[in-house]
């Protein structure tokens, strides 16, 4: 398996250095290619899917988790729709970040250019393969993907048909790359090939990144998890709070984005947490509260406590909290958020500039749910996954986030003294 695996990212750095000749004509004439090639074998992938489908049901997996596993032709259209759009975004690579000139008389250039090798480790979302393929391809890099055992035969049918568009435009084998092994020791082998591979993204739980950045001897870009927050505050359209909450927690409940615990001013309180309450009761949402929420609230609802406040549950849970200022809001974020996405709703524009100032995440809001935060919502096309860090990127990661860049510089034969 290592000798498999050290040859995959050996050809895929080989691929690297072809793909950054490709022209962005060229680059979108094939990613338009992929896209079809997606359409037309949707029953193949499909029927890939429904195996990982009764596999996960027999597995008794949440349904939260078997939403994110699921494809249909509605989600595949989506996929070939993503690609498309990657098509269509104007190519970092090559694009000239600043210029200047220096005394000596040289000319120097900041110009972007791809990372090289691309190692992306993700669960459950079939999707993903097609997006992280598309991004990388377009910025100019190769891609090695490893997706989780659940979502295996899907995979490897939607990388089938991305693949044969590759071999039929006479691209190197290596510049789209897939790990079939279910062997939990490919990752390990992986994350030591820093000879070849120029950075790994994990993309799933806790544990997974959590392994991921402690083996790796490759630079890592990573989210830990997506402990989102809305805050109601006491100058916030209560209409509009408990449209936003109810969109952040039950519109997709098993992604990153989806909000996992809500603050509450304490004057808006009586007036905002016994219908929101009930609304969440309504849709499913289990609601765990603080003292004050549970005497507030006339529907039953468990206690919260301070794991709870610290768990990304990617389900129908939420915990809520009762607070007594804007400060109280702030703090709790920073001290139990994990720097994804977090929402203010309030009409008073001083508390929107505090949140915003203070709030120490990579995406901060005023009065719009955090389920935004999304690569294709953000107009970057569909994103390759949300990063937490502060180096090199932050938030949605897009085509401008899988490039570097380098200097070039013009001289007339200067040398220095």
């Amino acid at each position: 398996m290592k000798e498999q695996i050290t040859k995959i990212a050996r050809n895929a750095a080989v691929a690297a250095r072809v793909l950054v000749t490709l022209s962005t004509s060229e680059k979108n004439r094939i990613l338009e290619d992929m896209a079809h090639s997606l359409l037309k074998d949707q029953d193949a992938i499909i029927g890939a899917n429904k195996k990982d489908l009764a596999l996960a049901k027999k597995a008794k997996l949440s349904a939260a988790l078997i939403d994110r596993l699921l494809l249909n032709e509605k989600r595949i259209a989506e996929m070939a729709e993503g690609l498309l759009n990657v098509s269509k975004l104007d190519d970092p690579v090559g694009t000239e970040i600043k210029s200047w000139d220096v005394p000596s008389g040289l000319r120097i250039h900041k110009v972007r250019v791809p990372i090289g090798v691309i190692a992306i480790i993700y669960e459950s979302r079939p999707n993903v393969t097609s997006d992280c393929i598309g991004l990388c391809f377009k910025a100019g890099n190769s891609v090695i993907l490893r997706g989780g055992g659940e979502a295996l035969n899907s995979n490897i049918a939607i990388f089938k048909a991305i693949e044969k568009v590759v071999r039929v435009n006479n691209l190197p084998a290596g510049s789209v790359n897939l790990i079939t092994t279910k062997d939990r020791k490919a990752i390990d082998i992986l994350l030591k090939l820093n000879e070849y591979i120029d950075l790994v993204m994990p993309r799933g739980g806790e544990a997974l990144i959590k392994k991921v950045v402690s083996l790796s001897k490759i630079p890592v870009i990573k989210h830990y998890k997506g402990i989102c927050h809305v805050y109601v505050d006491d100058y916030a359209d209560l209409n509009m709070a408990e449209k936003i909450c109810l969109n952040a927690k039950v519109q997709r409940p098993g992604v990153c984005n989806a909000m996992e615990c809500m603050l509450v001013h304490r004057d808006v309180a009586p007036r905002f947490l016994p219908l929101m309450i009930k609304k969440f009761k309504e849709a499913g949402v289990e609601i765990r509260g603080c003292l004050l929420t549970n005497k507030i609230s006339r529907e039953k609802i468990g206690k919260v406590t301070e794991k709870d406040f610290r768990t990304e549950y990617l389900d129908l849970v939420l915990s809520v909290k009762v607070v007594d200022s804007i400060d109280e809001a702030i703090n709790h974020i920073n001290t139990y958020g994990s720097h994804h996405s977090d929402s203010i709703v309030t009409d008073d524009e001083n508390n929107a500039a505090q949140f915003l100032n203070k709030v120490d995440s990579a995406c901060v809001y005023v009065n719009a749910s955090t389920r935004f935060t999304d690569g294709g919502e953000f107009g970057m096309g569909a994103e390759i996954g949300i990063s937490t860090d502060k180096l090199h990127a932050r938030g949605p990661m897009a085509l401008e986030e899988l490039t570097t860049y380098k200097y070039v510089i013009y001289g007339n034969g200067q040398v220095r003294t």
